[in-house]
């Protein structure tokens, strides 16, 4: 015996009823691509697994050229009101990824195609290493942000200029550097001319990051003897390059008003192209999450909504004292919009600020 179903009578023909069940269809996939439902989904798992699980679908998201150019259709805006040129370098818009997200220059050319107009990767350490233990990125969503003590954890210098080789877009690449774990303050100089040779074929900028609170006594090469050795060693490397590339210098938030005017001084001695304010703090002030749970994740660096009057404070200091003609906006436009609308970015985002000789640069934050 036999059962026979057929579809009941709609009243419409069968090139109708397929119209309609794509409109659904397409209905549903932008409910699924809804940012509220993905970051509920998100949230489920440990924050640094399903950060390396979604680096992953989006390799499989731009895996195809014709994948690429559908993406590339809704989140590339092509404006010439964007562009920005500096350092001698053009931007195609202000906004790009900094390093932390796509640590190992994994994603680049896939980022590109979501509309950043730059991408910052690393921090590069000469040597690939672990990192610090895990667990070592936590959520802290009363207060809109995260706390990390990643620690450099990256494939090494090797591994990723093998990467970058394969470059097939035009986005603008910054190479984040830094020094292994196991390197001493006295021999530091060395990790990063190591990266800054071996990457510079490969990157448009540099940005020297002395300011990570996650790797130990690291944050002591940002006072004063040591940083200026260091960066005037970079910039005697650099200018004998037949293209010198712009070199930057990434602070902490938590420098006191004396150490921000050495930083003055140590642009101005070095002559290096700019600075970005700011990398994460230590400060665990004013925050909505319990003490007993601050207690319990430890030692880290905080990023996130707590952060943006502090990192504003550090730019609008450099701004009024610096007698390098420091661009002198106090909070871009998308601070603003993202202050006053209280997004629900949940500390996976804030924006980063690069102070250049002649324009504010902002940079998209995960770290």
């Amino acid at each position: 015996m036999f059962l026979l179903f057929t579809a009941p009578d709609t009243g419409y023909t069968q090139d109708m009823q397929t119209i309609i069940i794509f409109l659904i269809c397409i209905v549903l996939i932008f409910f699924l691509l809804n940012y509220k439902f993905i970051r509920l989904f998100l949230f489920i798992f440990n924050p640094e697994f399903i950060h390396n699980v979604s680096v992953n679908f989006i390799k499989i998201l731009m895996f195809t050229s014709l994948q690429r150019n559908f993406f590339k259709f809704f989140y590339k805006k092509e404006d010439k009101r964007l562009n920005r040129n500096v350092f001698g370098l053009h931007f195609e818009n202000p906004v790009g990824l900094a390093a932390g997200f796509d640590k190992d220059a994994k994603l680049f050319d896939e980022l590109s195609v979501l509309g950043f107009g730059f991408v910052e990767i690393g921090t590069v350490t000469p040597l690939p290493q672990e990192g610090n233990p895990k667990p070592r990125l936590f959520r802290l969503n009363e207060d809109n942000a995260i706390i990390n003590r990643m620690g450099f954890n990256n494939d090494g210098i090797e591994t990723v200029v093998a990467r970058l080789r394969r470059k097939k877009t035009n986005i603008i690449i910054g190479g984040n550097i830094g020094k292994n774990k196991n390197t001493t303050n006295e021999e530091a100089a060395n990790d990063y001319e190591i990266c800054f040779e071996k990457l510079f074929p490969y990157v448009d900028y540099f940005v020297v990051n002395v300011s990570s609170p996650n790797t130990p006594n690291l944050r002591d090469l940002q006072a004063k003897e040591p940083l200026t050795k260091l960066l005037l060693r970079l910039q005697k490397i650099n200018n004998n390059k037949t293209r010198r590339k712009p070199i930057l210098l990434k602070i902490a938030p938590d420098l006191s008003n004396n150490q921000l005017d050495d930083i003055i001084d140590i642009i101005n001695i070095s002559n290096i192209d700019g600075v970005i304010a700011t990398n994460t703090t230590i400060d665990r002030e004013n925050l909505k999450s319990s003490d007993h749970k601050i207690e319990m994740i430890g030692k880290g660096g905080l990023s996130g909504k707590p952060l943006c009057d502090k990192a504003t404070a550090v730019i609008r200091y450099l701004s009024d004292k610096s007698d390098a003609n420091l661009n002198k906006r106090r909070k871009s436009k998308i601070q603003r919009v993202m202050t006053e609308r209280n997004t629900s970015t949940k500390g996976y985002l804030y924006i980063q600020t690069i102070i250049s000789r002649n324009i504010t640069l902002n940079i998209t934050k995960h770290k």
